[in-house]
């Protein structure tokens, strides 16, 4: 079948140069393959590269492609780092581990939610009790419920959006619909009824290759809040964890500290009203390790046209034909939105976080 589907930058060059790096720096690797394929009928897999002795008591962890389409810049810092790494020794009792596209169905269809519109950021929850009740989206769910893309329906949801912005203001109304729900399957930032792949398959990897830690630094990597190739450094979770101190002081004035639920709020650019996020998750799979989760979050476009490249993409998925002229044109965009093609952008992002990861990597044998 003939397709117009982007296949530059794509998931499967991503991956056949994370495996490389990792093959060429001496790195044990893991397969976990997902049960769909890419739009060009490729094998999907999240991959895990463990540089060092797999049982060292101190590891740092970089985490790419949580929100899948944002997993370009982790998948090339995971790379580049690889490739530098391979060239010298680890401290003793020190591992770097690797996960590389833990959404890789998002990954190589350029979405920003896995393969059941399910934001990862909002699946890492309890579902044996209560799911957070997020009853005000139900206003605001025909926003993003238009078809056709352009047209009288679209206009209407254009002008109730503008009509809610005009009352409520930008950020009270994203914290409604970036806080997350779970009564829409067909919304925007959708939580899932249970867990997804994705998140069975990292508690699946926490379990085979960090369980053992005593101490470990983990970094999840995120695109699209946040100022211009700005890289923020953040930890993100519910409440004060035990090792949230140290984490401050090793990185002082860089961190921010974000702690979720839904009436909070951050000027960071993040969902600060949402939880289950991955963050959390980590810490509640890991009570025995002294954990210090954090996200680094690198700045592209304003809130308001990364939003409507969403809408987009969302609509495309639900009515539309990725592989067709417009779904390319969708696709390109919000590319672009969460990896800039600017080089500029591309280099500043991985120069800040290869000087986060070294500064983990140096203090993590005294933690």
């Amino acid at each position: 079948m003939q397709t117009e589907f982007p296949d530059q930058p794509g998931y499967r060059a991503q991956r056949e140069r994370f495996l490389a790096a990792a093959t060429a720096a001496g790195a044990r690797l893991t397969e976990y393959p997902h049960p769909l394929k890419g739009p060009f009928g490729e094998t999907l897999s999240t991959d895990v590269a463990v540089l060092g002795d797999p049982g060292a008591k101190r590891l740092l962890v970089a985490l790419s492609g949580t929100h899948g389409v944002e997993g370009f810049y982790g998948s090339d810092s995971q790379s580049k780092w690889l490739q530098a790494l391979g060239k010298r020794s680890l401290p003793d009792d020190v591992a770097v581990v690797m996960i590389h596209l833990i959404n890789p169905w998002g990954t190589a269809w350029l979405r920003r939610v896995n393969e059941d519109n399910i934001d990862l950021n909002r699946n890492h929850l309890n579902f044996d009790s209560p799911l957070p009740d997020n009853r005000a989206y139900a206003a605001l769910h025909a926003i993003y419920a238009f078809d056709p893309l352009r047209g009288a329906e679209r206009d209407r949801a254009d002008a109730m959006l503008a009509a809610q912005l005009g009352e409520q203001g930008w950020p009270a109304v994203m914290a409604i619909v970036e806080g997350g729900q779970h009564s829409h399957p067909d919304g925007l930032f959708y939580g899932g009824r249970a867990p997804s792949w994705s998140n069975r398959t990292l508690h699946q990897i926490i379990a085979a290759h960090l369980s053992r830690a005593e101490v470990a630094l983990c970094f999840d990597l995120h695109t699209g809040a946040g100022e211009y190739g700005h890289p923020m450094l953040l930890t993100v979770t519910q409440a004060a964890y035990p090792a949230l101190p140290q984490a401050q002081a090793l990185y002082g004035p860089w961190l921010y500290t974000v702690q979720t639920g839904a009436r909070s709020h951050s000027e960071t650019g993040i969902a600060a009203s949402a939880t289950g996020y991955t963050s959390q998750a980590l810490l509640d799979a890991l009570p025995q390790v002294r954990l210090m989760p954090f996200v680094i979050e690198c700045g592209t476009y304003p809130g308001e046209a990364v939003h409507e490249h969403l809408r987009d993409d969302h609509w495309l998925h639900l009515h539309g034909d990725p592989n067709d002229a417009a779904g390319r044109r969708i696709k390109l965009d919000l590319l672009e939105q969460f990896y800039p093609s600017d080089p500029d952008w591309q280099e500043m992002v991985w120069v800040r976080t290869r000087q986060i990861w070294e500064k983990a990597l140096s203090a993590l044998p005294t933690l």
